[in-house]
C-alpha cells in the first residue's frame, strides 16, 4: 500500500458516507414506523442489505453499464433501466413522504397516538428496494475514483459501518422530536423529486440537497434548543411563583 492508496480509500470512503447520508435518514424513517422492539433490527439487517447491496454491484459492474444503456425512446429522451429504477424509487419516496406525513398531522389532529405499526416484513422489503436505488450513485462514485476493487469494496465496508453506529441515534433523535420527524419527511420528499429529475434525465447536483439538509438541520436545532430554554424559564418562573405562594400562606 502506497500513499496513493491510501489517500484514495480515505477519500473514497468520506465520499461514501456523504453519499450515504440520505440512505440513512430513509431507513431511519421507515425503521421508525416499526415497534420499539424491532427498530434496531431493522436498522442492522437494512443497512447489512445496502452493504452487500453495493458490493454486489460493485463486482457486476458490466450489468451496471447494461442499465445505462438506453432501452426505449421517447422522441429525443432515452430511457435506461437505471432511469426506470430511479423514478421507481422517487415515486415512492415521494408517496412515502406525503402518506407519512398526513399521517403524523392525523394523529396529532385526533388522538395523539394510535397508528398502527408497519409490518417488520413490508418495511425491510421497502428498505431493501431503496437500497438498490441509493447503491447505484455509490457504486458509480467507487468505479470513477479507484481503479483496485478491493479498494472501492473495503470504502463501501467502512462506509457502512459509520452508517450503522450513526443511524441509531439518529433515529432515537427523530422519535423524540416530532418537528425533527417531520423535517426528516421533508427530506425524503426531496430526495424522491432529486431522484425523479434524474431519472427524466435532469440530474441536480447532491450538493445543492446537502446544503439545504444542513442548513434545515442548523436552523430546526436553533429551535429546539430556543423551545428548552423557554420551557425552563417558564419551569423556573413557576416554581417561584408556587414558593411565593406557599411563603404567604405560611406567614398569614
Amino acid at each position: 500500500m502506497d500513499f496513493e492508496v491510501v489517500l484514495t480509500l480515505l477519500t473514497l470512503t468520506g465520499l461514501e458516507i456523504i453519499l450515504g447520508i440520505d440512505n440513512i435518514v430513509v431507513i431511519a424513517i421507515i425503521a421508525a414506523t416499526l415497534p420499539v422492539h424491532q427498530r434496531e433490527k431493522a436498522l442492522i439487517i437494512g443497512l447489512s442489505l445496502a452493504m452487500i447491496t453495493r458490493l454486489l454491484l460493485l463486482f457486476s459492474l458490466s450489468w451496471i453499464a447494461g442499465l445505462t444503456a438506453p432501452i426505449a425512446t421517447l422522441g429525443t429522451f432515452e430511457i435506461s433501466g437505471r432511469d426506470l429504477l430511479m423514478l421507481a424509487g422517487g415515486v415512492f419516496l415521494i408517496v412515502k413522504a406525503v402518506t407519512e406525513m398526513h399521517a403524523a398531522v392525523a394523529e396529532e389532529g385526533e388522538h395523539g397516538g394510535g397508528r398502527r405499526a408497519t409490518s417488520f416484513r413490508n418495511a425491510l422489503a421497502q428498505i431493501v428496494m431503496l437500497d438498490i436505488v441509493f447503491s447505484f450513485d455509490s457504486v458509480i462514485t467507487a468505479v470513477g475514483m479507484a481503479n483496485q476493487l478491493w479498494v472501492m469494496a473495503t470504502a463501501v465496508i467502512i462506509a457502512v459501518i459509520v452508517m450503522l453506529i450513526a443511524s441509531g441515534p439518529i433515529i432515537r433523535f427523530i422519535h423524540v422530536n416530532p418537528s425533527v420527524k417531520m423535517l426528516a419527511l421533508a427530506f425524503v420528499l426531496l430526495i424522491g423529486v432529486i431522484l425523479c429529475a434524474d431519472g427524466f434525465g435532469y440530474p441536480i447536483p447532491k450538493g445543492y440537497l446537502y446544503f439545504a439538509m444542513m442548513f434545515s438541520v442548523f436552523v430546526a436545532g436553533l429551535n429546539i434548543i430556543w423551545s428548552r430554554r423557554v420551557e425552563r424559564r417558564a419551569a423556573a418562573r413557576a416554581a417561584a411563583e408556587n414558593g411565593d405562594a406557599k411563603s404567604e400562606s405560611a406567614t398569614a
